[in-house]
C-alpha cells in the first residue's frame, strides 16, 4: 500500500488530492480546492495539501510521493513533477473509464487531448493564451456584468436569443460584450453567445486531434460551467458527430488526481529499481 498526493497549481485555483494505492486498486482519501484570487499559489498549495492530510488523519511522513503539476514545479515539498496534459489525461480516465479524449478548459486556455485506454497522450491541440475561450475571459465578463461566477452557467441556460462573440482575441471580445450591453442584449443571451463561441473553438480542437467519436471528458475549472458544457453538446449535435460530451462533479480535480496516480506509478517503478541486485 502506498499513499501518494497530487497538487495541481493552476492560474485560477490550486487543487490537491490524496490517494491510497495498492496495485491496481485506488482509494481517494481526501481532496481540496482553493481559489487563488491574488493570493500566493505556493502558500495555497501548502494549505491545500495540509488540509488533505488533516481530512485523512495523516502526517506528511505517511505520504510516499507528492507529485505536482501545472505551475507547481517550485512547490518546496514536492517529490516529482508531471506535465499537466499528462495528469489531466490520467485524471479524466480515472473519473470516466470510457473517456477517449479530454477537453481541459482552464483559466488561460482550452486544450483537446486524444488518449489511449491507459491515459497516455497520443496528440493534442490548444488555443492561444489570448483567446476569448478561457476561464479568465469569462471571469472578466462576469465582473463587468455584475454577476457571480457560479451564476454564469445557469443564466446562460436561460437564453432565448444568444448573440455570439465574433472576435477570437479576448480584448476585442470584451469590446463586443460592451457593445451588446449598450444595445440592451440580455445578460442571459450575452453569456450563451459567449459559450457558443467558445464551444465552436473547442469543437474545432476536437476535430484537429481527430477525436472522431466516443466519450470526451471535460476537465479543468470550466468543466463545472453547465452553460459551456451544454453549448458544447449543442455545437457537436449540430455538426452531427457521435462525440459524447461528459463532465464530472470532480472534474476540477483531474490534474491533481492524475498527478497522484502517476506519482504512485513512478514510486513503484523506483522501488523496483532499488530492489534490483547491484551488478558485481
Amino acid at each position: 500500500m502506498t499513499i501518494t498526493a497530487g497538487v495541481d497549481v493552476g492560474t485560477g485555483a490550486v487543487k490537491a488530492a490524496l490517494f491510497e494505492v495498492n496495485g491496481d486498486e485506488t482509494k481517494w482519501l481526501a481532496r481540496q480546492v482553493l481559489r487563488v484570487r491574488q493570493r500566493d499559489p505556493l502558500q495555497l498549495a501548502e494549505e491545500a495539501y495540509d488540509d488533505c492530510l488533516a481530512q485523512a488523519g495523516l502526517k506528511r511522513d505517511d505520504v510516499a510521493y507528492v507529485a505536482t503539476t501545472g505551475e507547481g514545479e517550485t512547490v518546496p515539498f514536492h517529490t516529482g513533477h508531471f506535465y499537466s496534459m499528462t495528469t489531466h489525461a490520467r485524471g479524466a480516465l480515472y473519473l470516466d473509464k470510457q473517456a477517449q479524449s479530454v477537453l481541459d478548459v482552464g483559466a488561460l486556455h482550452g486544450r483537446a487531448i486524444l488518449i489511449d485506454d491507459r491515459g497516455k497522450v497520443l496528440t493534442y491541440k490548444m488555443t492561444s493564451q489570448c483567446a476569448s475561450g478561457s476561464g479568465q475571459f469569462l471571469e472578466n465578463i462576469a465582473r463587468y456584468l455584475g454577476i457571480a461566477q457560479d451564476e454564469i452557467g445557469p443564466l446562460s441556460r436561460k437564453a432565448d436569443d444568444p448573440e455570439k462573440v465574433s472576435s477570437i482575441c479576448a480584448v476585442l471580445a470584451e469590446t463586443d460584450v460592451i457593445n451588446m450591453v449598450s444595445r440592451s442584449i440580455s445578460t442571459e443571451n450575452i453569456l450563451k453567445g459567449i459559450h457558443l463561441s467558445m464551444a465552436g473553438r473547442l469543437a474545432r480542437l476536437l476535430k484537429a486531434i481527430k477525436a472522431g467519436d466516443g466519450v470526451v471528458m471535460v476537465t479543468g475549472g470550466l468543466a463545472m460551467d453547465e452553460g459551456l458544457v451544454g453549448a458544447l453538446r449543442e455545437e457537436l449535435e449540430g455538426q452531427k458527430t457521435t462525440v459524447e460530451i461528459r463532465s464530472h462533479e470532480d472534474s476540477i480535480y483531474a490534474g491533481a488526481i492524475g498527478a497522484a496516480l502517476w506519482g504512485a506509478f513512478r514510486y513503484d517503478k523506483l522501488a523496483k529499481l532499488d530492489a534490483l541486485p547491484m551488478a558485481s
